[in-house]
């Protein structure tokens, strides 16, 4: 069977990825009652809003659902205690070291998938115990790490040195890049940009647009001599960073501008590069169906290849 089905419970193995602020209840649940993973954020440090949220997803969706903790912006303990006995069986961590958070979070019979960049905190995952492993690669929207490493090949040398679960994430909002994903050694996928652009999603039109309207090259990978290192659209705010090389201290400052104000250059819109991928804003289950049927499709088609021993 399918590891990150298993480990989910959920009926496809397609997680929502943990934006700040805007992967709350209107848009995981959603994606739970799709059939995928919705996630739960606690980056944005709103410790007691989004332990609201939380409760809020048990009157909006009866499937699993996970919730995210990245250490790096974890202000204090009552999150994490919070989430060891609010009754979720997965949680992903990131943003720091998961042995940290491992034995309070399996002690409850948690299952945990940490977020990793690279081979070496891959493999250092894997050895503190970790259940899975959320494979993000240079292509994704976000906090990135400033030495690009694209999906297509992190995941290949990751599977290289372990056979530990990995979910696909980076430049993935369809099912022929799950299809690529599997091919490589994935059994789930990640979507943050797909799912940021989708109908339900709580954030201003004007940043589905920009997602809408932008092309392959259409983000920047900034500050990368300093931290966090992150991807984010193309915009004169963005420009400026970009050529200044650094990104001022009060960046993310008016972030909720611009998410759900819909003024785009009040902070900096993260997106991956599959935003030049998607064109239309298309409702939840929608961009879960068209994902499966597309996986099948092209699984199918290669299978055929396969049996055939042609090309």
């Amino acid at each position: 069977m399918n590891r990150v089905l298993k480990h989910t419970g959920a009926k496809y193995p397609i997680i929502q990825a943990p934006m700040g602020w805007i992967a709350r209840s209107q848009l995981a649940s959603a994606v739970s009652n799709a059939g995928a993973m919705g996630i739960i954020e606690t980056s944005s440090g709103e410790t007691e809003a989004c332990i609201k949220e939380i409760k809020k997803m048990a009157e909006l969706t009866d499937n699993p659902f996970g919730i995210n903790l990245p250490l790096l912006f974890l202000r204090d303990e009552a999150m994490v205690d919070f989430v060891a006995n609010c009754g979720v069986k997965f949680v992903t961590t990131s943003a720091g070291s998961p042995s940290k958070l491992l034995d309070r979070l399996k002690s409850k019979d948690i299952i945990v998938y940490h977020a990793v960049p690279t081979v070496k905190a891959a493999l250092k995952a894997a050895e503190a115990g970790v259940d899975g492993l959320v494979v993000e690669g240079a292509e994704g929207g976000g906090f990135k790490n400033p030495e690009e490493v694209s999906t297509l090949v992190l995941l290949q040398a990751i599977r290289e040195r372990t056979d530990v679960p990995m979910i696909a994430a980076g430049g993935i909002c369809d099912g022929r890049g799950m299809a690529a994903a599997f091919a490589l050694g994935a059994e789930g996928i990640q979507m943050g940009t797909r799912f940021v652009s989708s109908q339900e999603s709580p954030v201003h039109g004007n940043f589905k647009d920009a997602i809408l309207g932008a092309d392959e090259a259409g983000t920047w990978v900034l500050n990368k001599k300093s931290t966090p290192c992150i991807r984010a659209l193309k915009s004169e705010r963005t420009k400026e960073i970009h050529e200044a090389g650094l990104m001022p201290p009060d960046t993310f400052g008016n972030i909720k501008d611009l998410y759900f104000g819909g003024d785009m250059e009040a902070s900096v819109a993260l997106a991956g590069q599959s935003a030049g991928l998607i064109d239309a804003v298309k409702p939840v289950a929608q961009i879960v169906e068209e994902t499966i049927a597309g996986f099948h499709e092209i699984a199918g088609r290669m299978g055929g290849l396969a049996s055939a021993r042609g090309f």
